[in-house]
């Protein structure tokens, strides 16, 4: 994973330099008024292009709708993000017919404080399932309300 994330991505822009470099600056007098030496190349270069593929990196995950189809062909052809899906579904719904249950079956035996935490649970969770999609940011907001608020205490 690392030589073809990490190792393989160095390797290549260091080629992509040294190509570039040789083959087009040096044999063409304008670009080598620019570019006097490899270093030079290499340090205009890099701090021209790491800001802008930092800028395309990031476009393409937020801005994008690139990065939703590549998640979307993700899911369908794998089946077992499929089959995580459908199973997170299926026991959210099954976690709120559950505190119905509990709600039903304790009515006279959990204070009023119990049940109230209860049901702010199960309505909690019921507007989730019910309003959230893969097009709204219901889950992302939730992330951001709930999730990140008790690991800052873990930190």
């Amino acid at each position: 994973m690392g030589w073809s994330t990490y190792f393989a991505f160095v390797l290549a822009a260091i080629n992509t330099l040294t190509v570039t470099y040789f083959l087009a600056v040096d044999n063409y007098p304008a670009l080598k008024i620019i570019f006097p030496s490899f270093e030079i190349y290499i340090l205009i270069v890099t701090s021209i292009g790491v800001p802008l593929l930092i800028f395309i990196g990031y476009s393409h995950y937020k801005k994008t709708k690139a990065f939703r189809s590549e998640v979307d062909v993700l899911l369908e052809t794998n089946p077992v993000l499929r089959r995580n899906a459908v199973n997170t579904d299926i026991i959210l719904r099954l976690n709120t017919n559950l505190i119905d249950l509990i709600i039903k079956l304790s009515q006279n035996t959990i204070s009023e404080e119990e049940l109230k935490n209860i049901e702010k649970i199960r309505t909690e969770i019921s507007d989730l399932v019910k309003n959230r999609s893969f097009f709204n940011n219901l889950d992302i907001d939730y992330i951001n309300e709930n999730l990140r608020k008790k690991s800052d205490y873990l930190v």
